[in-house]
């Protein structure tokens, strides 16, 4: 009679801390799957289910901030939103979002800006769409609840730095910075992309390409003052993306409601963005 081959329940994973196998595993995390394993026996072959653990073969999805990430370096810009209302903040974000803004950034001063951010991300699941100028423990957590999928600020704030939320992956932080020193402190604290800011203040590009020389291993984000015409000069010196305010969200044109005009702009910013990426 011919053997059956029995079946193990494999993890393919990789453990959260550490590396090498252990008698007590740290918490890990993969995929399961229905794995065949030939087993030659004198006894009656029979189902026998096992769990392996694989320490050399990771089969990891990519982490929330993973594809955040990767959201942000495609696209090369975060249009930064700020309005005094939250039905003029809604006409903008999706005027810049049929413009073909990915990336999507509203500033924590907006009014009703949590309730925003949930309609927009009901909207728009699959866009990054978070939440900026946070320096409150209470807004980052607001933004969290509301479904952003990053945290901006424009100084390294430690509270939001050691959130749960953001130490597991969840959700991407993006401290601001300003000196070489303050980008290494915040990136020894666990910082995957920094914001570098005031930039323009600072020289600008010029700027940016002095400390990728330092930091060539930090992901930077430009911020402040950036124009839509600068954008190449900022990614080809050494910038992930750039934050654009004003040049996209104009002040005339959020205060007239030319939602046109936005549009506009953000078509021009995107253009240039995924061109400046892909050169």
């Amino acid at each position: 009679m011919k053997k059956k081959t029995p079946f193990f329940l494999c993890f393919s994973g990789k453990k959260n801390r550490g590396s090498g196998c252990k008698d007590t595993m740290d918490t890990a995390t993969g995929t399961l799957s229905l794995c065949q394993w030939p087993i030659f026996s004198s006894s009656p072959p029979s189902l026998r289910m096992h769990v392996r653990v694989s320490c050399g073969i990771p089969h990891l999805s990519a982490s929330a901030v993973d594809k955040t990430l990767s959201q942000i370096n495609n696209s090369g810009i975060i249009a930064c939103l700020r309005a005094n209302s939250a039905e003029v903040a809604l006409k903008a974000a999706n005027a810049a979002i049929a413009g073909g803004v990915s990336v999507l950034e509203i500033v924590v001063s907006t009014p009703g800006v949590f309730e925003v951010l949930q309609q927009l991300v009901k909207e728009h699941p699959t866009m990054a769409i978070g939440v900026g100028t946070v320096l409150k423990i209470e807004d980052a957590k607001n933004a969290i609840n509301a479904g952003a999928k990053f945290l901006l600020s424009p100084a390294t704030v430690k509270d939001i730095m050691v959130m749960d939320y953001v130490q597991s992956g969840e959700v991407l932080y993006i401290p601001g910075t300003m000196t070489p020193t303050e980008i290494l402190s915040a990136w020894d604290a666990g910082a995957k992309m920094v914001k570098i800011y005031p930039a323009s203040a600072l020289g600008g590009f010029q700027y940016i390409s002095a400390l990728k020389k330092t930091f060539p291993h930090v992901s930077m984000v430009a911020s402040q003052g950036i124009t839509i015409d600068a954008i190449g000069e900022y990614i080809l010196r050494g910038a992930s993306s750039v934050v654009l305010s004003d040049a996209i969200f104009d002040k005339e044109a959020i205060e007239q409601l030319n939602f046109d005009k936005i549009h506009k702009l953000a078509r021009s910013a995107t253009l240039l963005g995924n061109k400046a990426v892909n050169r």
